[in-house]
């Protein structure tokens, strides 16, 4: 295990997952999630808890690039697959059981729509994790 590759590509993972979350949930499906959760629990753009939304990205990429690590997973393609596969069982498993102990999802299909947003999510970072880790010797 080389805890250096694995630092650099959890820092350059949880980027992506930083800047595809914002891109993703903060853009793309912003308006359709407003309509399709309860928003009882959500905070205001304006009260985001921007340290521990950071925190949470960084940790993220860590957990993909030690997952990689001791896959030996290096490459685009390779962290990509990998990568969806993590986001779909990830994905799954958390947004199930939000919508069997929760009123967070108003729908299955919104249920859905959130397993293949962070499926893709999880993909990307996973490329850019597997290419950051096969960077060098």
């Amino acid at each position: 295990m080389n805890t250096n590759k694995i630092i650099i590509g959890g820092i350059a993972g949880g980027i992506a997952f930083f800047l595809l979350g914002w891109l993703i949930y903060g853009m793309l499906l912003m308006d359709y999630f407003m309509a399709n959760q309860n928003q009882c629990v959500m905070r205001p753009m304006e009260d985001m808890v921007w340290w521990a939304m950071i925190a949470s990205n960084l940790v993220s990429g860590l957990l993909v690039a030690t997952i990689f690590s001791w896959a030996n997973i290096k490459g685009m393609m390779a962290g990509a697959k990998t990568g969806a596969i993590l986001g779909l069982l990830l994905g799954a498993s958390l947004d199930l059981g939000f919508y069997g102990m929760s009123s967070m999802f108003s729908s299955v299909s919104a249920m859905f729509v959130d397993i293949i947003a962070y499926t893709v999510m999880a993909a990307i970072a996973g490329a850019v994790v597997g290419w950051t880790m096969g960077m060098g010797k």
